[in-house]
């Protein structure tokens, strides 16, 4: 599993506690080589960290904007991208488990322990094995590839 995350200006501060974060627990953090400035956009780190999610079923992304809510709309638009704007473990848990979410999206001004306690959570949690809930997400699968 490699975990690749990015953010907007808006984001630099927490992305860069959270690949300490993550690196101290022994995870694998590959951040994005866009470069940021001040009023740089949001939907070129939400497709470059999507292209690199896609490349493998196991890997994860983490995004950041000043809300969340724009980074994972953007992200969505990647074809394999299941992106959740998460606030709560619980959304993290049921957006990967429940919807087959393979991208978080948080806000910039989000605590950083709140937010590891999520990423914590969305890492460890197991891919869908309820049969309806691996039906719904087969089903945005199909859809997305025109079925």
């Amino acid at each position: 599993m490699k975990i690749f995350i990015g953010s907007d200006h808006r984001g630099v501060n927490l992305r860069k506690q959270i690949i300490n974060g993550l690196e101290e627990d022994g995870i694998k953090v590959e951040e994005t080589k866009l470069q940021n400035f001040d009023l740089d956009d949001y939907p070129d780190f939400a497709f470059d960290i999507g292209e690199k999610v896609i490349k493998s079923e196991d890997n994860l992304g983490i995004l950041i904007c000043g809300n969340g809510i724009g980074i994972s709309i953007a992200a969505n638009k990647v074809k394999g991208i299941r992106c959740a704007r998460v606030l709560s473990e619980d959304d993290a848990f049921k957006a990967k488990n429940h919807n087959g979410a393979n991208c978080i999206a948080i806000g910039a001004d989000m605590p950083f322990e709140k937010a590891m306690e999520i990423i914590n959570v969305f890492i460890s949690t197991k891919k869908a094995t309820e049969e309806r809930h691996i039906k719904r997400i087969q089903k945005i699968i199909n859809y997305e590839s025109g079925e």
